[in-house]
């Protein structure tokens, strides 16, 4: 629906900081799926809501395949959010999306295996459309703000979720550089599911730190060299931010995404789990009444 933009942010737990909100107050909130990984952050930035999330908590304490995405997303829906940007270190295994670039990506390929993919269940089953799991305004929006920065982006590549925690033997990564993969993460996937299910526009921008394992004739990615870049490009990131959340129309039109649950339920009323459907007044009330 048109109104105030409310802007939701999960990234890195340095990021919040960097990012300088008015009036910003750390708030708790609890979720039916479990415990989120930190307390939110909200305030304003040009007069524009923002609450941050650190994914993987305060000090980085939660590895990927524990991060709890459901309770992440269903906590951004409770705050208001109107529109979620995620802030990612990726591995590249794309010769020109070199460390140091960003990719306002595009596609996902899911090799994850152990997280809790969907919000919907038995007794509520529910099947959104996933062809296309970004949304553009926010990518192109995002892309522009590195680009103003006199940063490199690239606008669209395809991200392969792995679970980790380690990173990719060198036969993995060689594969996935054949199924067309771009870049390469831990934490996208089941978060991009999990926000089209909650009807919240989503978009990631990457930030490359290395070249993964593909490249036989160097030494494979290391967390020490990830790091490296992560803390050079934190300082960009929150500029990128606050650019893109200054660029932002007054008024926020529509999204075709604010409406995915619209046909997507296929359990009939009466048949549907009562305690499921309490779980989820904040992700699908609006059509759930």
């Amino acid at each position: 629906m048109s109104g105030a933009w409310h802007i939701g942010v999960i990234g890195g737990s340095g990021l919040a900081g960097g990012v300088d909100l008015d009036n910003a107050q750390e708030i708790r909130v609890e979720s039916p799926f479990g415990e989120p990984s930190a307390a939110v952050t909200t305030g304003t930035l040009d007069g524009v809501r923002i609450t941050f999330l650190p994914r993987h908590g305060i000090g980085h304490a939660i590895p990927p395949a524990a991060v709890n995405y459901r309770a992440n997303v269903d906590v951004m829906k409770r705050c208001g959010v109107t529109d979620l940007v995620a802030l990612s270190a990726i591995g590249s295994l794309n010769a020109n999306m070199a460390p140091g670039h960003m990719v306002a990506v595009d596609q996902f390929i899911d090799r994850t295996v152990s997280r809790a993919a969907s919000f919907f269940g038995p007794g509520l089953v529910t099947h959104v459309s996933l062809a296309d799991p970004v949304c553009p305004r926010l990518a192109a929006g995002l892309a522009d703000a590195v680009e103003a920065e006199e940063a490199r982006v690239h606008r669209g590549g395809c991200y392969v979720a792995i679970e980790g925690p380690q990173f990719s033997t060198r036969a993995e990564s060689l594969l996935y550089r054949k199924w067309g993969g771009d870049v390469i993460g831990m934490t996208a996937m089941p978060e991009a599911r999990l926000a089209r299910e909650a009807e919240l526009p989503y978009a990631l921008l990457g930030m490359v730190t290395d070249y993964d394992s593909w490249r036989t004739d160097e030494a494979g990615v290391d967390a020490a060299s990830v790091l490296e870049v992560m803390a050079a490009n934190t300082a960009l990131a929150g500029q990128v931010l606050r650019r893109f959340i200054a660029s932002l129309p007054k008024v926020r039109s529509a999204s075709p995404i604010d409406t995915a649950l619209d046909h997507a339920i296929m359990t009939d009323p009466a048949q549907r789990d009562p305690v499921l459907v309490a779980k989820l007044q904040a992700v699908a009330g609006r059509v759930l009444q």
